[in-house]
């Protein structure tokens, strides 16, 4: 198959995949919206502009976790788990990850993947050597190569290489692996979704 008929096909997947995800996951949505807007009465729906292909730049959703305008308090873009700006509903929701959900709506915009590197700040990119780069090639993804090797835990340069690496080698069996190892990584607590630790909503 010739890469146009490959993309298609990925598209095609991604868009059938994130249907049903959130067809799946609407009462899950439903419910951690109303207990967003329960605790503090602010916007269920945190909005930030990461890159994605070829580095242009889309409107990341996420569910808020965190208190409204926390980017602008304490340390700013970063935040580790016992940060003072996470809300209650934000804890449970970061831990399991719910908070990502809304990304199935940037799978079926076109603006990501299923599967892909995670999207990146703006800042982060000025950063990349011309090898990093090569992360940028393809659509960011929910779910990536990274993911599933405990990004966590691994340090900056580390969590990029296994990018590019999955850039150079991405292939059916290498995304099934992907698939495969995304719930361990979410129930072992080894995934973060968001790069370089920032989780807001």
């Amino acid at each position: 198959m010739g890469e146009a008929g490959g993309d298609a096909l990925n598209r095609a997947l991604d868009v059938a995949g994130a249907s049903l995800g959130l067809a799946l996951a609407s009462p899950l949505l439903a419910a951690a919206a109303a207990a967003i807007r329960l605790e503090d009465g602010g916007p269920i729906l945190f909005r930030q502009r990461r890159v994605g292909c070829h580095g242009e730049e889309f409107e990341l959703l996420k569910l808020r976790t965190m208190t409204v305008g926390a980017e602008r308090e304490g340390a700013g873009y970063a935040v580790d788990a016992g940060d003072p700006r996470i809300t209650r509903t934000g804890r449970v929701l970061r831990r399991l990850s719910l908070d990502e959900l809304p990304q199935l709506w940037n799978v079926l915009r076109g603006d990501m993947s299923l599967i892909g590197p995670r999207p990146t700040l703006a800042y982060q990119v000025e950063r990349y050597t011309p090898r990093q780069r090569r992360r940028l090639e393809i659509k960011p993804g929910l779910t990536g190569w990274a993911q599933i090797h405990g990004r966590a835990a691994l340090p900056w340069e580390e969590r990029i290489e296994l990018d590019v690496w999955y850039v150079e080698h991405r292939s059916p069996w290498v995304d099934l692996q992907i698939l495969l190892r995304t719930p361990l990584a979410l129930f072992t607590g080894t995934y973060k979704g968001a790069t370089g630790g920032w989780k807001q909503t």
